[in-house]
C-alpha cells in the first residue's frame, strides 16, 4: 500500500477524528489544543520526531477504524501474532509494527515519551472537561431550590428524610463516616517530577479558555515550556522511594486539596440544610472524613518498613499538621479583629487568657501588644503560637493533645456566639474546628499491617529463646514494632496509631498471637499501647469461613476487653485482591458479597458496631470502580454508616488532585454511605440477590471451574511471566515495596496480586477482572435472565459495568501479540477464546455494538485515546519479543536499553488506560 503520512497541515486529520467520535466541544477543543502544542515541542526538538510521531499516530488511528476488537478474533495471524488480513485496518497496523521496527532504541525511547507526555495531556484535558460539567451543574441550581442537585450528598440527606423522617435520618448522619486509607502500593507509575509539571499544566489550562491577547500568547509559551520539559523528563524515577519518602505524596494531596477541601464539603451540606442561618448557628453536618494511611506502617511482605520508619513517617505527618493549623489558626485569629467593647469576652475566654498569661507571660505579651483590645484575637494568636511550641515539643507550652486545642477553640467560638458575633464563630472558628476534628494533630490514622505466618514464627521464636534471648531479627522487628506503636500513641496521641491489621487470618488464634505478642514487648503492663486487631480475610475459604473465626474472636478476652473499651465498635477486612485473584473475578465478587451479608448479621445478632474495610485496588480485578455503585450494591447492614476503603497508585492522584473532583467523589461516597440505609435500598439489595441467587450460582460454578483451569494448567506461571511484562513491572522504580514476596515467578502463590493485575493490564488483555464470566454466560445461555439482572440486581449491574470499561481497554490484535511470546498455544487458545467470549456476552448484556457505547462521554473518550495506547504497547510487545528471544545474544548494555525502554512504555500505557493498578 501507499504511504500515508500525517504531516503538519495534516493535524487537522486527528482533530477531526475528535469531532467524528462526537466529544463534548470543550473537550475536543482542549486535546486540539494540547495535540497542536505538543507537535510544535516535537518539531522543535526533532522534525523527524515529529514526522515519527505524526506517522505512527496516522497508522494507529487507521488500524482502529471499524471495529478491531470484533475483527481481531477473525483474523489470521504470523507466528509473531501479527495480523495478516488484507484489510485497510489490518494493513495499518502492519504499517505501525514496520515503523516502530525500523527506529533505533533512541528514537523508540523519543517516540514513547512523546505518546506518553500527550497521555498526560489527554488526561488533563478530560479533568478539566469533569471540572466544566461539574461547575456548570452547580450554576444551573438556583439558590431558591429546596436541594442542591448538584450535591450528592444533600439529595441523599433528602431522600433519607422522605423515606425515614428527620428523628431517623439525623441519627444516621451523626454516624456517618467516610475512612478512604492510602496505601504505597506500587501501582501509581508516574513519577514525583512528572506529577509536578501536570500540575502546573493544570493551572494554565485552567487559565487558558479566559485569556485574550497578549495573556494568551503568555500562557501558551508557558504550556510549551511546560510541555517541553515533560517530554524531555525521563518517565522513570532514578530509584524507588524510601517509605519515608512515600509518605510526601499524603502531604501533597494533603496540602493541595484535603485541607482547605474538606471543611468546603461540610458547609457545602449545611448551606442547603440550614439556607440562610448556614454560618450563623451550630453546624449540623458531622466531620465525618477520616483519612488513614498504609505508608510507613503496613510490613507485610515490604522489609523496607521498620519499626524506625514507623516512627520517621509519624513524626513527618504529625509535624506537617501542627503547622498546618498554626498557621490556619493564625490566620483566623489576626481577622478576629473585633473590639472588647462591641464583642464583650465571655468570662470562659477571660480565663483562657488568664491561663495563657499564667503559662507564658512572652507569649501572652506578644499577643497583647498586638491585640490590646481584642481579646478574642489575643488568645488565638496565643493558641497559635502554642501550636509552634507543639511542633517544637518545648513542654512548657505545647498542647498535649488535639483535644486540648479543640477545647480551646470551643471556648473562642461560645464566646463569640455569646457576644452577638455568631458569623465569626460558625463561619472561620467553625471551618477551623472542622479541620481539627477531620484531621487531628495526626493528619491521618497509621495502620500496621504484618502476615499472620510471621506472628506466629515470632511468638514460637519468644517461647524458645525467651523475651531476651537471641531472637531471629524479624521476632525482634516484630516486638520492635508494638513499640513503636507505643512510642507514637504517648507522643501524637491514641487515634494516630491504633489498628493492626492481620493479612491472611484463619483463625482466632492469630488475633490471639497479635495480642501476646504486644503485651511480651514491654516490661510494664501499662505501657501497652491500646489496640484495635483487625483480621483481613481475603482467600475464598476465609471468606467462607469468617463468621467462625468472628465467633471464636468474641471469646478472647483481649477482644472482650477491648470491645468494652470501643462501645463494641468493631473493625473486619475484606481482601479483594487476593480473593479475585485465587477464585477468579465472578466468584471474588458473589464470595465477598456472600461474606458482608453473613459479617452484617453477625454483628447484629452480637451487638457489635461494625466497620466493614474494603481492600480495594484501582483495576477491576482489584475491586476498583465507582465507589459509589459498590456501596449501594452492599448487602444490608454490611455499611452501617461507615465505609472505609483503601485508595492506591494513580487513584489517588485521579481521585483526590484536584480539589472540586476531590469535593464531588467525597460528597459522592458519603451519599452512597448514607442512603445503603435507605429502606428502599436495603428493600431492593436483599430481594435482588434472593432473587438472581441461583443464577449467581450457576454463574459462579461455571467461572470458578474455567478459572482454576487456566491456573492449574502446566506451567502456567512461567509462561504468564514470558507473555507479560510481569518481570519487568518488578524492576519499575514506582514503591517501596516488592512486587513479589519471594524470587521468580514459578509460582502464582507467591506472586502478589498487584504486579498479577497490572501485567495483565499491560498485555492489554486485563484477565484479572473478567476471566470465566463468558464461559459462565454461555452455560447458562439466558441472555433475557442476565439482562433482567443487570436491571434490576445492583451487584450485577455494577459488576458487568466495571467489566466492560475493562473490556473496553483491551485490545485483540495487541493481545495476540503478547500471547505469541510464549509458547504454549493451548493457553493462548484458552485465554483469547476466553476474552472474546466474554466480550460478547458483556455487550448483548448491556445492549452495547460496542464496549462503553452508552457512555457518552467515556465511551468516546476511551476511543480516542485507544490509537495512542496501542502505539505504546506496540513499542513494549516488540522490545518484550527481541529481550525474550535474544537473552544470550545481547549485550549488557543492549538490555539495559531495552528494558530501560520497556519501563518507559509501562508508565505510558499506564497514563493511558489509568485505573490499572
Amino acid at each position: 500500500m501507499a504511504e500515508h503520512k500525517l504531516g503538519a497541515a495534516d493535524t487537522d486529520l486527528v482533530i477531526r477524528s475528535y469531532a467524528e467520535i462526537e466529544l463534548p466541544e470543550s473537550l475536543r477543543d482542549n486535546l486540539a489544543l494540547f495535540m497542536r502544542l505538543e507537535r510544535q515541542v516535537l518539531r522543535d526538538y526533532s522534525p523527524k520526531l515529529c514526522d515519527t510521531f505524526d506517522q505512527l499516530l496516522n497508522n494507529v488511528t487507521r488500524a482502529n477504524e471499524g471495529d478491531p476488537g470484533g475483527m481481531a478474533a477473525a483474523e489470521t495471524t504470523d507466528g509473531e501474532g501479527v495480523p495478516t488480513a488484507d484489510t485497510e485496518s489490518a494493513h495499518a497496523f502492519r504499517d505501525a509494527v514496520a515503523m516502530l521496527d525500523s527506529l533505533d532504541i533512541d528514537e523508540k525511547q523519543m517516540v514513547v515519551r512523546a505518546f506518553t507526555s500527550f497521555f498526560h495531556l489527554a488526561n488533563l484535558s478530560e479533568e478539566n472537561y469533569r471540572v466544566e460539567t461539574l461547575l456548570e451543574r452547580e450554576r444551573e441550581v438556583s439558590i431558591d431550590s429546596a436541594i442542591d442537585s448538584s450535591n450528592e450528598l444533600t439529595v441523599a440527606y433528602d431522600q433519607l428524610v422522605r423515606e425515614m423522617g428527620g428523628g431517623p435520618a439525623t441519627q444516621l448522619l451523626a454516624k456517618l463516616e467516610f475512612h478512604p486509607v492510602f496505601t504505597a502500593h506500587p501501582t501509581e507509575a508516574r513519577r514525583k517530577a512528572v506529577e509536578g509539571k501536570i500540575r502546573r499544566i493544570s493551572q494554565l489550562l485552567g487559565e487558558h479558555p479566559r485569556l485574550g491577547g497578549s495573556a494568551l500568547v503568555e500562557n501558551e509559551r508557558h504550556l510549551l515550556q511546560e510541555i517541553d520539559a515533560l517530554v524531555r523528563t525521563s518517565p522513570i524515577a532514578v530509584k524507588k522511594p524510601t517509605p519515608v519518602e512515600e509518605a510526601d505524596t499524603i502531604i501533597d494531596i494533603f496540602d493541595n486539596t484535603l485541607f482547605d477541601t474538606i471543611p468546603e464539603v461540610y458547609r457545602r451540606f449545611d448551606d442547603w440544610v440550614l439556607g440562610e442561618y448556614a454560618g450563623s448557628v451550630p453546624p449540623v453536618c458531622p466531620a465525618f472524613f477520616h483519612p488513614g494511611s498504609w505508608i510507613g506502617s503496613d510490613r507485610d511482605g515490604n522489609p523496607n518498613v521498620t519499626a524506625k520508619v514507623s516512627r520517621q513517617v509519624a513524626a513527618k505527618f504529625a509535624t506537617h499538621m501542627v503547622q498546618k493549623l498554626a498557621e490556619k489558626c493564625r490566620r483566623v485569629g489576626r481577622n478576629l479583629t473585633l473590639e472588647a467593647r462591641y464583642t464583650k469576652p465571655s468570662d470562659e475566654l477571660l480565663n483562657l487568657w488568664n491561663h495563657q498569661v499564667e503559662m507564658s507571660e512572652v507569649l501572652t505579651s506578644r499577643a497583647d501588644a498586638i491585640s490590646a483590645s481584642e481579646p478574642h484575637r489575643a488568645v488565638m494568636l496565643v493558641m497559635a503560637d502554642r501550636l509552634d511550641a507543639t511542633v517544637r515539643r518545648n513542654a512548657d507550652t505545647m498542647y498535649r493533645s488535639a483535644d486540648d486545642f479543640l477545647a480551646d477553640l470551643r471556648i473562642v467560638q461560645r464566646s463569640l456566639a455569646d457576644a452577638g458575633a455568631p458569623r465569626a464563630a460558625y463561619g472561620p472558628v467553625q471551618t477551623l474546628i472542622w479541620q481539627v476534628e477531620t484531621f487531628g494533630f495526626h493528619m491521618v490514622e497509621m495502620e500496621f499491617r504484618q502476615h499472620s505466618l510471621v506472628h506466629t514464627r515470632a511468638l514460637a521464636d519468644v517461647r524458645e529463646h525467651g523475651r531476651h534471648g537471641d531472637l531471629a531479627p524479624m521476632t525482634r522487628e516484630v516486638l520492635d514494632t508494638f513499640r513503636a506503636i507505643g512510642s507514637i500513641q504517648k507522643r501524637y496521641g491514641e487515634k494516630m496509631a491504633h489498628r493492626y491489621i492481620i493479612s491472611f487470618t484463619k483463625s482466632a488464634q492469630h488475633v490471639a498471637d497479635v495480642y501476646e505478642l504486644a503485651q511480651l514487648a514491654f516490661a510494664h503492663p501499662e505501657d501497652v499501647p491500646a489496640l484495635d486487631v483487625i483480621p483481613l480475610f481475603e482467600q475464598l475459604e476465609d471468606l467462607e469461613g469468617c463468621v467462625d473465626v468472628l465467633n471464636e474472636m468474641l471469646e478472647l478476652p483481649a477482644v472482650q476487653k477491648r470491645l468494652a473499651q470501643t462501645n463494641r465498635k468493631m473493625e473486619v477486612m475484606l481482601g479483594y485482591s487476593d480473593s479475585s485473584k485465587d477464585a477468579g473475578p465472578t466468584t471474588a465478587t458473589l464470595a465477598l458479597h456472600s461474606a458482608q451479608a453473613r459479617i452484617a448479621e453477625w454483628a447484629e445478632k452480637n451487638d457489635i458496631d461494625l466497620v466493614l474495610m474494603h481492600g480495594r485496588g484501582g483495576a477491576v480485578g482489584r475491586g476498583g470502580g465507582p465507589a459509589n455503585r459498590a456501596v449501594l450494591a452492599q448487602p444490608k447492614g454490611s455499611v452501617n454508616c461507615h465505609f472505609k476503603v483503601t485508595e492506591q497508585g494513580e487513584v489517588i492522584f485521579a481521585r483526590y488532585g484536584n480539589p472540586l473532583l476531590a469535593r464531588r467523589h467525597i460528597e459522592s461516597v458519603a451519599a452512597a454511605t448514607l442512603l445503603n440505609s435507605a429502606p428502599s435500598v436495603e428493600r431492593t439489595n436483599t430481594e435482588t440477590t434472593e432473587r438472581y441467587a441461583e443464577m449467581a450460582e450457576r454463574l459462579n460454578d461455571v467461572s470458578h471451574d474455567r478459572y482454576l483451569d487456566l491456573l492449574n494448567t502446566d506451567d502456567f506461571a512461567p509462561w504468564f511471566s514470558i507473555v507479560t511484562p510481569l518481570t519487568e513491572v518488578g524492576l519499575l522504580p514506582i514503591g517501596s515495596r516488592p512486587a513479589k514476596r519471594g524470587l521468580g515467578a514459578q509460582s502464582l502463590d507467591d506472586l502478589r496480586t498487584i504486579p498479577w493485575v497490572f501485567s495483565w493490564s499491560q498485555a492489554r488483555i486485563n484477565l484479572a477482572a473478567w476471566y470465566g464470566l463468558g464461559s459462565a454466560c454461555e452455560s447458562l445461555g439466558d441472555l433475557e435472565l442476565l439482562q433482567r439482572a443487570y436491571r434490576e440486581w445492583p451487584l450485577f449491574s455494577t459488576f458487568i459495568d466495571n467489566i466492560e470499561m475493562s473490556i473496553a481497554k483491551t485490545d485483540g490484535r495487541i493481545a495476540k501479540m503478547y500471547l505469541a511470546l510464549g509458547d504454549r498455544d493451548d493457553l493462548a487458545k484458552k485465554v483469547y477464546d476466553e476474552m472474546q467470549l466474554t466480550r460478547k456476552w458483556t455487550l448483548a448484556i448491556v445492549g452495547d455494538a460496542w464496549p462503553l457505547e452508552h457512555r457518552h462521554v467515556l465511551g468516546r473518550a476511551v476511543r480516542v485515546r485507544n490509537p495512542y495506547v496501542d502505539a505504546l504497547s506496540l513499542a513494549q510487545v516488540r522490545a518484550l519479543r527481541v529481550v525474550r528471544e535474544q537473552q544470550e545474544e545481547l549485550s549488557e548494555e543492549a538490555k539495559a536499553e531495552l528494558l530501560s525502554l520497556i519501563l518507559s512504555t509501562v508508565t505510558g500505557v499506564s497514563a493511558g488506560l489509568q485505573n490499572t493498578g
